[in-house]
């Protein structure tokens, strides 16, 4: 079963992405030390798109990997 679009927020959040404000249902999320933007569309309750779940997937790598940098 697909994650739902509120968990994915959730794991971006708990990152320490952060949201910027945006019309309707799409959320766009910006890490501070990223020049990654994700865009998520969707309402909390919908199942995520397998699309949707790989781009966070990877965001939070990218993120983990530049952690291990510094």
């Amino acid at each position: 079963m697909p994650p739902k679009i509120r968990d994915l927020k959730k794991s971006l959040a708990k990152a320490g992405f952060v949201k910027i404000s945006t019309k309707g249902s799409h959320t766009k999320w910006k890490h501070p030390s990223l020049s990654v933007v994700l865009i998520l569309s969707g309402k909390d309750g919908k199942d995520a798109k397998h699309y949707q779940e790989k781009q966070v997937v990877e965001a939070l790598k990218i993120l983990k990997k530049n952690q291990k940098k510094e």
